[in-house]
C-alpha cells in the first residue's frame, strides 16, 4: 500500500525503500543531534548502521502488510524529508496503540509542521484501524511535544511523577491521549 496525505504545511508519506539512507542520515549524522535532546534524551539514541537500518526498514514494511495501517510514515515539506511519525502497539490484543513523532531539524519546530502531522497522522489511524484510542508518550521536559499533542486534541490522562532523570533533574512521565469520539468533536470544530 502506499499513502500520500496532503496537508497545508506537510505531506505525509509512504517511505520507500529509497527514503532509507536519507532518513538514516537525519538520525544518525550527527554525534550528537539535536533533535535528541528533546526526544526521550535519557536513553542514549543507539546508533544504527545503515545496512542494519534498511534491515530493519524492509521488516517494518513486512509487518505493516499484515496491518490495515503503516506503521511508519514520512514528514516531508516541499519534497524534503524533515521527520517521520510512527505507531506502535503497546498491547495489540486490546488494541492499545501509541505514536511517536520526530521532526529532525529545528527549523521545523514551533512552525505547526508537527501538529499538523500528528492530527493528519491520528485521522489515518481512526479511519484504517479498529481502534477507539490514539495515545502519546512524553516527558514534563518536552514542553513542545506536550504543546503539539495538545493542539492535535489530545488531553493528558496520566502523569507518572519523577520518574525520569536526566542531567540531574527529576521529570514526570505523561500519557496524553485522544479517543475516537473526542476526535470527531475536535475535528467538528477545526472543520477538517
Amino acid at each position: 500500500m502506499t499513502v500520500l496525505i496532503q496537508g497545508e504545511k506537510v505531506i505525509l508519506r509512504s517511505l520507500e525503500e529509497l527514503d532509507a539512507e536519507a532518513l538514516w542520515n537525519l538520525k544518525y549524522s550527527a554525534a550528537n543531534p539535536e533533535w535528541k535532546r528533546w526526544d526521550a534524551p535519557y536513553w542514549p539514541l543507539q546508533h544504527v548502521e545503515l545496512a542494519a537500518f534498511r534491515e530493519q526498514l524492509a521488516e517494518r514494511r513486512k509487518l505493516d502488510s499484515q496491518h490495515s495501517a503503516e506503521s511508519q510514515l514520512l514528514i516531508t515539506v516541499e519534497g524534503k524529508i524533515i521527520g517521520s511519525i510512527v505507531f506502535y502497539w503497546e498491547d495489540e490484543a486490546t488494541r492499545w496503540l501509541e505514536v511517536g513523532i520526530t521532526i529532525f531539524s529545528s527549523k521545523y519546530w514551533n512552525g505547526g509542521y508537527g501538529t499538523e502531522a500528528l492530527i493528519l497522522f491520528t485521522g489515518y489511524l481512526f479511519r484504517h484501524l479498529q481502534i477507539e484510542r490514539v495515545g502519546l508518550t512524553s516527558w514534563s521536559g518536552n514542553k513542545g511535544m506536550i504543546r503539539c499533542a495538545e493542539k492535535a486534541g489530545m488531553i493528558l490522562e496520566g502523569r507518572m511523577r519523577k520518574c525520569r532523570y536526566f542531567n540531574g533533574t527529576y521529570y514526570d512521565s505523561l500519557r496524553m491521549g485522544i479517543l475516537r469520539e473526542e476526535w470527531g468533536n475536535t475535528m467538528a470544530e477545526r472543520k477538517i
